[in-house]
């Protein structure tokens, strides 16, 4: 692609509130006029729990709706169900669920050339926003190019209804922006990458927003949820002015990958991160113990055994985080951390246990 040339991805619509499931249809009419063919992608659990007044609710509307369940978040099952929306005709592919099928829904809205509408039903990351899908099959974990949403449509009863884990989870991501905005700026400086100031703010105040509001956000009132998911929805589309998910995953995305790949117990990705923006954190001279406080408070695991994994693990995570991206400069630098050195900043920051 031409340097000269930016492209920026961003939604055309994003709906936020209360009962918005049962108005899909007005919201979706709002931004397609013409399409009549819908395909909902999603798991067994939001199939039986939400899928019929969704369903209800867009036939109502005219339009003809199919469905097909996630398997797993892989290549070949986004591959499937860009196979499955060609052969059906559809439209539009909505991504209802979790991180899997809402993936999985934008990587096949790119690949078969339909529209993507994501409807996220819980808090756990920023992908419901952003043009980037994380799928296993790929040589190592990292986010490809998907299809930027059209719309967004958030209902919040149904996200205060998932586990509170999950939704704090969300908040974890969210306080990574603290170190990822800073590796980009440091890729910028040391190989003049390109850095978006905009974007980079962008993503930073979405991380400044969470923490403002972390104790509505613990206590898991809807305010709260709210707060967290108008601040996941920012950070995605940040990520689609950036033209990259820079903004919003740095090194402390690579140690969260890397420990995804060497735990036997996998924690989830935002706990994870949580973590890896404490370490990363004090590597940049940032208040780490600051955010350290701040995960607790919510809730969130700030140790290895709280993470459920070993502390060797952590240790190793930290070897080999720069070696996932190695296109991807961070304060880890080229080479990364010696295992010496991986096993001190575990211990400075109380990630692991101190002899």
């Amino acid at each position: 692609m031409d340097r000269s040339i930016h492209i920026i991805d961003i939604p055309k619509k994003v709906v936020v509130g209360y009962r918005v499931l049962d108005r899909a249809h007005e919201f979706l009419r709002m931004v397609y006029q013409k399409e009549r063919s819908v395909l909902v992608v999603m798991g067994p659990n939001v199939y039986s729990r939400y899928y019929h007044r969704l369903r209800e609710s867009l036939e109502s509307s005219g339009f003809n709706v199919m469905y097909t369940l996630a398997d797993d978040a892989s290549v070949e099952t986004a591959e499937r169900v860009a196979e499955v929306a060609k052969e059906s005709n559809a439209d539009i592919i909505i991504g209802f669920g979790g991180g899997k099928s809402i993936d999985l829904a934008k990587y096949a809205a790119k690949e078969s050339g339909k529209s993507f509408v994501s409807m996220p039903t819980v808090a756990s990351h920023d992908g419901i926003t952003s043009p980037f899908a994380s799928l296993k099959g790929f040589e190592k974990p990292m986010s490809v190019k998907a299809k930027s949403p059209d719309l967004i449509l958030i209902d919040v009863d149904i996200v205060a209804s998932a586990p509170r884990r999950y939704n704090m989870a969300g908040f974890g991501d969210l306080i990574g922006k603290f170190t990822s905005v800073r590796d980009w700026k440091l890729a910028f400086k040391l190989r003049g990458e390109y850095y978006g100031e905009y974007a980079a703010s962008l993503a930073l105040m979405s991380a400044r927003h969470v923490s403002a509001y972390y104790r509505e956000i613990a206590l898991g009132t809807r305010e709260g949820l709210r707060v967290l998911l108008e601040a996941l929805v920012s950070s995605g589309v940040a990520m689609g002015i950036a033209g990259s998910t820079r903004p919003a995953s740095g090194s402390e995305h690579l140690f969260a990958h890397a420990l995804m790949i060497v735990s036997k117990k996998k924690p989830l990705h935002g706990e994870a991160v949580g973590v890896g923006t404490i370490m990363m954190a004090y590597l940049h001279g940032l208040a780490w113990k600051k955010i350290r406080k701040l995960l607790k408070r919510v809730g969130l695991p700030v140790t290895a055994r709280e993470l459920g994994v070993t502390d060797d693990e952590v240790v190793e995570a930290l070897t080999i985080a720069a070696k996932i991206r190695p296109q991807r400069y961070t304060i880890l630098g080229e080479k990364g951390l010696t295992r010496e050195a991986a096993e001190q900043l575990a211990r400075k920051t109380g990630v692991i246990e101190r002899v």
